[in-house]
């Protein structure tokens, strides 16, 4: 499975958000979008949020490192396989 993060380099949450992806075993596409204007303006279409981080697994958007909701994400789409 994959994850897009979209994040800032100053973003405690960020990175741990990877990391608990990563533990999972999700292959994790990292995107600055303080290095991006056009990438933050994808973001805020996708999710309606200015501040990171926004995770994207398998179409879902989840705003935040919210882990019930991660969880509730993976759980949801290990079952669809």
């Amino acid at each position: 499975m994959k994850a897009k993060i979209y994040t800032t380099q100053t973003c405690p949450f960020c990175n741990m958000a990877k990391e608990y992806l990563e533990k999972k075993g999700v292959e994790v596409q990292e995107i600055d979008v303080s290095a991006s204007h056009k990438k933050a303006e994808e973001m805020i279409k996708k999710s309606g949020q200015m501040g990171v981080p926004v995770i994207e697994i398998a179409g879902e958007i989840i705003k935040g490192f919210d882990v019930p909701r991660i969880e509730e994400v993976l759980k949801k789409k290990t079952k669809g396989k």
